[in-house]
């Protein structure tokens, strides 16, 4: 077994057989002379063996301690220099970077964009996993997620990358076959693509925000998903209404493909986090990834 105790001894022979003296050992270490000469005693005594021939005008070592010095000292030098390597690492951008990313935002926003990433950061290989739950991080080896909605209850530590407006969105084909409903309440007398609670397995209830006014309506529909990307395909394909992000949907308004229902109704803001197991160290790599999201994000 391990004995970090042996290990501290050995550091402070070190400094002593470096310095030439326990007092410049003890200025090193920013020990006194006293508690670095108790130290190399205990080591002695752990070992068995007398490692230091002490005088009042010198000190040399022993034969036995100069075998056990030149043993040790390529040993510690290697922890040091092991140390000082993942040091570096984690503070560059380099090595495999596993995420776990929403399927949505890893489909319209990450992947048209994630050559830029890849061209910045040479030495980084990019692990892209899509899952509507975030699970395990650190049992999963996961290095950073990114979900929408609030941030469950969790030792893991959530960033807020911004508040994105749900629109509620139709395709003209299915305007033209069904209306367009006037008012939020219309919206119970037609067909709609409703989006299930992963928590649950229900589907999401509707609401409508204006301002502090908040109406909740009852739909009805034959389509639930439980992927934001293919409510987005069957309302493009005419064949309900659906509430989606602005977040990644701009140009299918632009070009006329979706039509915002209820423009003034735009106060309902659905949140966007990364998630990482812990504030302390954050590898190089993981806040990288997030300020290129942020980026990205706008």
């Amino acid at each position: 077994m391990f004995d970090g105790r042996l290990l501290n001894g050995v550091s402070v022979l070190m400094a002593v057989v470096e310095g030439g003296s326990f007092v410049r050992g003890a200025e090193v270490l920013g020990l006194t002379p006293s508690g670095v000469s108790r130290a190399v005693s205990r080591l002695e005594a752990r070992i068995g063996v007398r490692l230091l021939d002490r005088t009042t005008r010198a000190l040399r070592l022993t034969d036995d301690g100069a075998r056990f010095y030149e043993q040790v000292v390529p040993l510690l030098s290697g922890i040091e220099e092991a140390a000082t390597t993942v040091a570096g690492v984690a503070q560059s951008v380099r090595g495999r970077l596993r995420i776990n990313v929403d399927p949505y935002f890893s489909r319209l926003l990450l992947a048209p964009r994630l050559g830029a990433f890849l061209d910045r950061y040479p030495d980084l290989q990019i692990e892209i996993l899509t899952r509507n739950e975030i699970g395990d991080l650190v049992a999963d080896g996961i290095d950073v997620a990114l979900r929408f909605g609030e941030p469950p209850q969790t030792s893991l530590i959530a960033r807020l990358l911004l508040e994105t407006r749900v629109v509620t969105v139709a395709a003209p084909a299915y305007i033209e076959r069904y209306g367009r409903p006037k008012t939020p309440a219309d919206v119970a007398n037609h067909l709609c693509i409703h989006y299930q609670d992963p928590s649950t397995g229900r589907a999401f209830e509707w609401e409508f925000r204006h301002g502090h006014k908040v109406i909740p309506v009852e739909t009805r529909g034959r389509i639930l998903v439980n992927d934001a990307g293919t409510t987005l395909g069957t309302c493009l394909a005419g064949l309900g209404i659906a509430q989606v992000f602005t977040l990644g949907i701009t140009d299918f308004l632009d070009r006329g493909e979706l039509v915002d229902l209820f423009p003034d109704w735009k106060d309902e803001l659905y949140p966007l986090y990364a998630f990482y197991p812990s504030r302390h160290h954050v590898p190089a790599k993981v806040r990288a990834f997030i300020d290129f999201c942020v980026d990205i994000l706008g």
